[in-house]
């Protein structure tokens, strides 16, 4: 079975935790280790976030040279880069010899006039109080917006239309090497009228990314990987039950939190929509049984 693993933001970063380089070796550790359980025959590809990792990346840009700052694209592509090294380093240590593995660096065209470059949504580096986010916002010319108890900055985060990459991908896999790709949505790039691609301020989100990718590939599974065990209705209620067994149908009936369980469903039941196959949202720690079936949120065309 071809399966696209979406690692969500606490494979290499949980909420709270410090924004260090040992934490996120820590995380992506256990993520490997998730991954290769899995691994035996199935063909793999691994994505995963950069939320943290591109706002903290751009915060040390901004204080080198605020006259040449690095755009979003560029640093985009130093996140996949960097959290693709410690992912593809942790997956050869966890596999048994003999099984390879390859970061690819991606590109995904969007359109160039998406409504999202006026209506910035994705949060991206740390949190700060309201007066620090404020100061912050006033001095580098951010968006900002409350993400729970904190303020964090937001940028545009344009739909996903094509992945620039998805032939050299698909060749590597049917080669039986397990492929980290579209890495934080992949870096975000437009089509000029001459056909000339040109990079662009904004940050792709990673399920809707992965969804697509997991399209073009054809994959049997798209698994989106988080750290809960399956998505909930009436969460941080006392009446919360999981969602086993559904459809798309029957998860359209729901919403979500847009900042943290909305795209995976939204991806999850667009996947199920456009392919007929299966998709499934859970814990990563569950991740084989999630491929069984036994666990997880399991979105089928036609679940209970």
């Amino acid at each position: 079975m071809r399966i696209v693993v979406a690692l969500g933001g606490n494979a290499l970063l949980r909420r709270g935790e410090p924004m260090t380089l040992g934490t996120q070796r820590s995380n992506a550790r256990a993520a490997a280790e998730a991954i290769s359980a899995i691994q035996p025959n199935h063909e793999l590809v691994v994505t995963h976030g950069n939320g943290p990792q591109i706002g903290l990346l751009a915060l040390q840009a901004a204080s080198r040279d605020v006259t040449d700052r690095i755009p979003l694209d560029v640093l985009g592509a130093e996140s996949e880069g960097q959290i693709g090294y410690m992912i593809e380093q942790e997956l050869r240590n966890a596999l048994p010899p003999g099984i390879e593995t390859a970061t690819v660096l991606t590109m995904v065209e969007v359109e160039a006039d998406s409504p999202a470059f006026s209506n910035p949504t994705k949060f991206i580096g740390p949190g700060y109080d309201r007066v620090g986010a404020v100061r912050l916002a006033a001095e580098r010319g951010w968006v900002i917006r409350q993400d729970g108890s904190r303020w964090r900055r937001v940028v545009p985060s344009p739909l996903p239309h094509r992945i620039l990459q998805t032939t050299p991908i698909r060749t590597l896999v049917e080669q039986g090497t397990i492929v980290i790709a579209a890495g934080g949505g992949g870096i975000p790039v437009v089509r000029e009228p001459n056909g000339a691609l040109r990079g662009v301020e904004g940050v792709v989100d990673k399920d809707h990314c992965s969804a697509l990718l997991a399209r073009e590939l054809k994959a049997d599974l798209l698994l989106l990987a988080t750290d809960v065990p399956a998505v909930f209705l009436d969460w941080g209620t006392p009446a919360a039950r999981p969602v086993g067994t559904t459809n798309p149908d029957a998860l359209a009936r729901f919403e979500f939190p847009p900042g943290s369980m909305g795209p995976k469903v939204d991806a999850a039941c667009d996947f199920v929509r456009r392919t007929g196959n299966t998709a499934a949202i859970g814990a990563l720690s569950d991740l084989p049984a999630i491929v069984r079936g036994d666990a997880g949120t399991i979105v089928r065309a036609t679940g209970d």
